[in-house]
């Protein structure tokens, strides 16, 4: 059979904001990794997931029967896959509120009515438009530089963007005057996303900031902090409990970075209980899959923690030794931002510091490139970013990586600063 002509126009069928998105690109989009690679590019925990092991890769206590585990096999109910996951998440949620129940911030206990799920913190960035955002008419309002799925999700929406950057000249701090005197301005911004520690800046955004923005006297919308990297800042620093004292808070989190399980894409919102009743009416029926649910369930026992806060100490300890080594480095100019996340975002200068250096993304370009291409160790290009003109993003590695970083780094450098380009 001939098919007919189509008429199909995909152009004028498609919206017209999805027709404009691009995919997604990462570091190892331009520089595959073939197992060998140092990848210092996605802020992964770099020592493992934070589960207690045993030799052969399986979970020492079962999360089916509570026995030990001997076998090197996932430890999952494999019988029990023919029946939908538990839509609910009860049990999750609870163990996710014993972790956050600090009572630093609120003498107010979360319960699993205060808790949305999801894949990823980035199923609550969406819903979150979806929730309160009409497309073609609402606005959110973010902070850059910042985490760029708020700007994706807004587009898919069809959801515009009110812009306040972080100060720029104060370690990226908050500007709460000026939200607050754009939120004033436009009723039609519903939401405010402030990541905290920032991406790619790693400073913690000040309580009282965040407390001046919902404390408005006139806007009705959500204030959304974004917590992804919050275990590497100072014990007690989330802010999770405060959803029970402020209605318009939500508070996002996720298992992907201190917990080193990114691959099971799980993340939650802390929120009031009318919030999340809203974003688990509109999720889907069996968002998370009993796989994920077991080995999230896995990693907040007692035992697992401890793994995962062995694993922190050593991520601090070589973000610490970067701090004092990076300095040594002809070339490598301030740290910007903060320190209280898994990576840093660091300046790479034209010719050295003690000869007037000044930040440069030919240099910082050039770094990236011929350390990935060249010498195994892939980072993140920064430079273009708002107010980090010349920087690099590193994320924090094992004892091993940050040495072989440094090493490369140096050699580098020298080349470009020189000149006479870097030899493999």
């Amino acid at each position: 059979m001939v098919a007919r002509q189509s008429p199909f126009d995909l152009s004028k069928c498609a919206r017209k904001n999805i027709l404009q998105l691009q995919p997604y690109r990462c570091a190892r989009d331009d520089y595959k990794d073939d197992g060998t690679n140092v990848l210092l590019d996605a802020n992964e925990n770099a020592y493992g997931p934070g589960l207690a092991l045993n030799s052969e890769g399986a979970l020492q206590v079962s999360t089916v029967n509570g026995a030990s585990a001997g076998s090197s096999k996932p430890d999952i109910d494999f019988l029990g896959l023919n029946r939908y996951p538990d839509p609910h998440q009860i049990e999750l949620k609870k163990l996710f509120c014993s972790l956050r129940n600090t009572h630093i911030h609120s003498q107010k206990d979360l319960t699993p009515e205060n808790l949305f799920v999801g894949v990823g913190s980035d199923e609550a960035i969406d819903a979150l438009l979806r929730c309160f955002c009409v497309p073609g008419k609402d606005k959110i309002l973010t902070c850059p530089p910042t985490y760029g799925m708020y700007g994706v999700s807004a587009q898919v929406n069809d959801v515009d963007i009110v812009k306040v950057p972080l100060d720029v000249e104060n370690g990226f701090q908050l500007q709460p005057d000026k939200i607050i005197e754009t939120l004033s301005a436009d009723d039609s911004i519903k939401m405010a996303y402030i990541c905290s520690p920032g991406n790619p800046t790693a400073n913690l955004i000040r309580k009282t900031d965040i407390q001046k923005v919902l404390e408005h006297p006139t806007w009705n919308g959500v204030v959304v902090v974004d917590e992804a990297y919050i275990d590497f800042a100072p014990e007690g620093s989330s802010l999770a409990e405060w959803v029970n004292d402020w209605p318009n808070l939500v508070v996002m989190q996720t298992l992907s970075k201190a917990f080193g399980l990114a691959g099971i894409r799980l993340g939650v919102a802390f929120t009031s209980p009318p919030i999340a009743r809203l974003l688990n009416s509109l999720k889907a029926p069996y968002n998370i899959s009993s796989p994920t649910s077991a080995v999230a369930t896995a990693a907040l026992s007692p035992k697992n923690m401890a793994v995962m806060k062995k694993y922190r100490e050593q991520i601090i300890a070589q973000r610490e030794r970067l701090l004092q080594e990076l300095p040594k480095i002809p070339g490598v100019g301030r740290f910007l931002g903060g320190q209280e996340s898994n990576f840093l975002l660091v300046e790479l200068l034209d010719k050295p510091a003690s000869e007037g250096g000044k930040p440069s993304n030919k240099i910082a370009l050039g770094a990236y490139e011929a350390m990935a291409e060249k010498r195994g160790v892939v980072v993140r290009f920064r430079g273009k970013e708002l107010g980090c003109e010349g920087c690099l993003r590193v994320t924090v590695g094992t004892e091993q990586e940050v040495t072989k970083f440094l090493q490369e780094l140096r050699v580098v450098l020298d080349g470009l600063l020189r000149g006479v380009g870097v030899d493999v």
